[in-house]
């Protein structure tokens, strides 16, 4: 295929090949691009549509951006069970090999760095729920107040409820996340979840990320595991090993010249 280079992560040369059906964004099986002892892996991608003007569009489709993010995602977590890749952010797009070479060279020393940083590492995310109370409040279903005082009465002792689990929930998160910290080697706290994008049940307390060597992911696993059911109306949940999102920096070029243009920031 020709067109444009999608570029999807910077690492290390590596000698365990890609999974051999590893489809990349447009479809194109992703390759690997090797300049000054870095290796950048990237795809073909059609100009129709990774262009200035057409990406620009695209990204207010949200089903061909979640089409992207699901192929950008499936190749880092390909490379992250054969090395310890800088991923870049989604929608890196040079005009061609020349100028994926040129990116190489104007940060190569911030690539190495943070590479050197995150060898034989990996992400491990935790989010941790307070469940919504009609779920909670199901099998003891309160009785109809008999006047307009002990409707406000109950009112008020659901509110103190309410207010007394939030509390409840946020000193496990913090807890949690003190433990968690102890045993990882650095740690991210992000802004909690919204419900109505991300169609997870119950309010978001903790939406963290840590920072592990992969010899110890067992013993984290086992950590997190530990926790979950402790206290009832509270979930606990852990995705991962990722590559190293939280924790690669700002990893694409800030600015777009004529040979890169970089959209899309948030993580797949």
């Amino acid at each position: 295929m020709i067109g444009l280079r999608y570029v999807y992560a910077v690492c290390r040369p590596f000698s365990t090949p890609l999974q051999a059906q590893l489809s990349g964004v447009a479809g194109d099986p992703p390759r690997l691009l090797t300049h000054h002892g870095l290796v950048a892996v990237v795809s073909h991608v059609p100009e129709a549509d990774f262009a200035e003007e057409p990406l620009h569009a695209h990204l207010e489709d949200l089903d061909w951006l979640t089409g992207v993010a699901r192929a950008h995602q499936g190749v880092i977590d390909a490379l992250t069970t054969v090395t310890t890749p800088l991923p870049l952010r989604l929608g890196t797009v040079f005009r061609d090999d020349s100028g994926v070479r040129t990116m190489i060279e104007a940060r190569e020393e911030s690539f190495r760095d943070t590479l050197d940083r995150l060898e034989g590492r990996v992400e491990w995310g935790v989010k941790v729920f307070l469940e919504d109370a009609p779920k909670q409040e199901a099998a003891t279903p309160a009785a109809r107040p008999a006047s307009g005082r002990d409707y406000l009465r109950q009112r008020r002792s659901q509110t103190k409820s309410q207010d007394e689990l939030w509390q409840r929930a946020e000193l496990f998160a913090t807890q949690l996340h003190e433990a968690l910290s102890r045993v990882a080697e650095d740690s991210r706290l992000h802004a909690p979840q919204n419900a109505a994008l991300s169609g997870a049940s119950g309010r978001n307390v903790l939406n963290a990320a840590y920072l592990v060597p992969r010899a110890g992911s067992e013993e984290f696993v086992e950590k997190v595991d530990q926790t979950k059911g402790e206290l009832p109306g509270i979930r606990v949940e852990l995705t991962g090993p990722w590559a190293a999102y939280s924790f690669a920096g700002d990893s694409a070029p800030e600015s777009a010249s004529g040979d890169e243009r970089p959209n899309a920031r948030e993580r797949p």
